[in-house]
């Protein structure tokens, strides 16, 4: 069993994965900012992508005490609709939030690559390696 493709590591790297896809898609609205009718896109959240994924593996409240979870029923957990800006010739790119969403995409990419270069370290520590 290779322990690098399940747990941490392999969370930190499907992570990693949705990051650059959601890095692409971020780039391709700000290089149409002046673009006639361009409308933005995103991805779908992560924790959205991981739970369509495996349903089976979604966080469920299993005692009325205990918190639920994202897909529960929390007024909070509900997503922010916003309608898009547009401008007089219908593009909906604002560049302050395109690039509010790449500074957190570039945030969480540096947190995720710390995640997997940590448990990697922690299995050459295991193993004796610690080159």
């Amino acid at each position: 069993m290779d322990p690098t493709r399940t747990g941490p590591v392999a969370l930190a790297e499907t992570r990693l994965r949705w990051l650059d896809a959601r890095q692409r898609v971020l780039a391709q609205n700000v290089a149409n900012a002046d673009t006639p009718g361009y409308r933005p896109s995103d991805l779908t959240p992560f924790a959205q992508s991981l739970t369509a994924a495996a349903p089976a593996a979604a966080m469920r409240q299993t005692n009325p005490q205990h918190m639920s979870g994202a897909g529960g029923n929390d007024p909070r957990a509900r997503p922010e609709r916003r309608l898009a800006e547009r401008s007089l010739d219908g593009n909906g790119v604002a560049l302050d939030r395109e690039a509010m969403r790449i500074a957190d995409t570039e945030t969480a990419h540096a947190l995720a690559v710390g995640l997997h270069r940590r448990y990697l370290g922690m299995f050459r520590t295991a193993l004796g390696r610690n080159s």
